[in-house]
């Protein structure tokens, strides 16, 4: 299942105002902050960002829930092996949480492409 999206932006000030109102109905709210990013979600996980950042990639990022880190491990590998180009390894993105286990590919087209596991070990 898809675990997060983000589209990339010209003006996060403007459209964090935009998607803050279009959103309230549906439950979302703001529930991260980074530089350049910010994530919406329910119950504080953020699922929808909205992200601008200097030379980030114009493609739409798209995260796939892994429910193990083998599976994050399993995806990367295949999607090289298919003709993907690495856009990160399998590890551990502390600065997300704790236990974020991702590793990203661009596709052919140069969309992000992403595997994740957010279950801590042991």
């Amino acid at each position: 299942m898809i675990d997060h999206v983000i589209l990339n932006v010209r003006d996060v000030a403007a459209s964090k105002r935009f998607y803050a109102r279009a959103l309230a109905p549906l439950g979302f709210e703001i529930v991260m902050e980074m530089p350049g990013g910010v994530g919406f979600g329910i119950a504080g996980k953020p699922e929808f960002w909205i992200s601008s950042r200097p030379g980030a990639h114009s493609g739409v990022h798209v995260a796939f829930r892994s429910d193990d880190r083998a599976g994050v491990d399993a995806f990367h590998a295949a999607a090289l092996q298919a003709g993907g180009r690495d856009n990160g390894p399998p590890g551990l993105r502390e600065m997300y949480h704790p236990s974020y286990y991702g590793a990203f590919v661009f596709d052919p087209d140069g969309n992000n492409i992403e595997a994740v596991c957010h279950t801590p070990v042991g």
